[in-house]
């Protein structure tokens, strides 16, 4: 019987020898393959932050009263799709109204006028040149009449003087001599008439063009006068009308109405007061905010990122894919902005709209999980250890 049990038992020692030796193999294989894993392995390091939204690739156009007033009729209606320049609000614009219907009545009882001088000017115009057609007329007469009767008149002279070298030589007699003499000055008259005639025409028609002239210049200053009047309500009715336009507040740009301020018919609106945002409509596109540290000098274009949506789990909508677009290269209160271009899956169930709040993750590089823990162990080194201490004010 010893000799059996001898056996056995070397032959069990034998066996746990083998079963530790194979149990310390692979432990050694499986801390071998983590030792590489944790030197040589790669896994990827995430930048997170929960100060993210979808937004409109284009910035929301705020509808703002041009003038103050007082509210008709509104038509802001939150979510209402509407054009650009169509009428959202109308502001009360009656006394601009009653004014620009002055101007026009005013401008209609104008243009009759103008055209009423104008037809008396060139009436005027027309007689002008009647009269000096006329005058030319009546002078070429008289002047031929003038030639006419000159020639008689130098006939009856050398009469008088023939007749006179006859009775010097006593061959007439006295009276025929007279007679001539009188004939002679008769024809003189007559000359010397049509002259003053003449002048009297010339000097006639001087005067006539004189006054003429005189009423057609105070015609052209009326109608200066009436085309200056038109041209002030002219200009007064389209002050009017552009005041009466400012009361009609428009949309600035094709969009959905996303926001509305409390405003009913009959409320009052100040000069520059906010009655709007319109959602143009583009492409959506997540905007983050991430602490400088995170974001300056890790974040870049075109770096794969997840999107989770507050409100929809992602255990049971999943993540949004998106790429970086843009990372701002200035700090602004405190964060930097970046901007990513979602790869929305047709076949989810998430609203995408302008507003909705969420989380990004962006995937910022692949290190190896020992550079990992020396990246940890350099921040314990470099914490403080303690809170600092403020010297001491002297005098304190």
């Amino acid at each position: 019987m010893p000799t059996p049990f001898s056996r056995s038992m070397r032959s069990l020692d034998a066996d746990g020898f083998r079963a530790a030796g194979f149990a310390f193999a692979v432990g050694g294989v499986l801390v071998g393959a983590w030792l590489t894993w944790f030197v040589l392995g790669r896994v990827a390091v995430y930048e997170v932050t929960n100060a993210a939204r979808l937004e409109v690739n284009e910035a929301a156009r705020s509808v703002d009263a041009r003038v103050e007033g007082r509210i008709v009729v509104t038509h802001l209606e939150l979510g209402r799709t509407v054009n650009a320049n169509d009428v959202l609000v109308e502001l009360d614009s009656d006394e601009a109204q009653l004014r620009m219907e002055e101007e026009r009545a005013r401008l209609q009882t104008l243009s009759p006028q103008v055209d009423a001088v104008q037809n008396e000017i060139n009436a005027e115009r027309r007689a002008l040149e009647a009269s000096q057609r006329a005058a030319r007329v009546a002078i070429d007469l008289a002047r031929s009449q003038l030639a006419e009767a000159e020639a008689p008149a130098r006939l009856a002279d050398d009469e008088v003087a023939r007749l006179a070298r006859l009775r010097a030589d006593a061959l007439v007699a006295e009276i025929d001599e007279v007679r001539a003499r009188a004939e002679a000055q008769k024809r003189r008259a007559a000359v010397e008439s049509l002259k003053l005639a003449i002048e009297r025409l010339e000097r006639s028609q001087q005067t006539d063009d004189q006054d003429r002239h005189v009423r057609t210049e105070r015609l052209q200053s009326d109608l200066a006068r009436l085309r200056g009047d038109i041209s002030t309500s002219q200009a007064a009715i389209r002050r009017l009308e552009n005041d009466i336009d400012r009361r009609r507040i428009r949309a600035p740009i094709t969009g959905t109405i996303g926001e509305v301020a409390e405003l009913r018919a009959g409320a009052f609106v100040a000069e520059g007061q906010k009655l709007a945002a319109i959602l143009p409509e583009g492409r959506l596109r997540v905007v983050a905010e991430f602490a400088p540290s995170s974001a300056l000098g890790r974040v870049r274009p075109g770096q794969a990122a997840r999107v989770r949506l507050v409100g929809f789990p992602w255990t049971e909508y999943g993540s949004i894919a998106a790429t970086v677009e843009t990372v701002a290269s200035e700090i602004r209160a405190g964060t930097v902005r970046v901007e990513l271009a979602i790869q929305p899956d047709p076949s989810s169930a998430v609203p995408f709209q302008h507003g909705l709040p969420g989380s990004v993750e962006i995937e910022v590089e692949r290190v190896a999980p020992a550079a990992l823990v020396l990246r940890a162990g350099g921040r314990l080194l470099t914490r403080p250890i303690g809170p600092s201490v403020q010297p001491e004010r002297a005098g304190g």
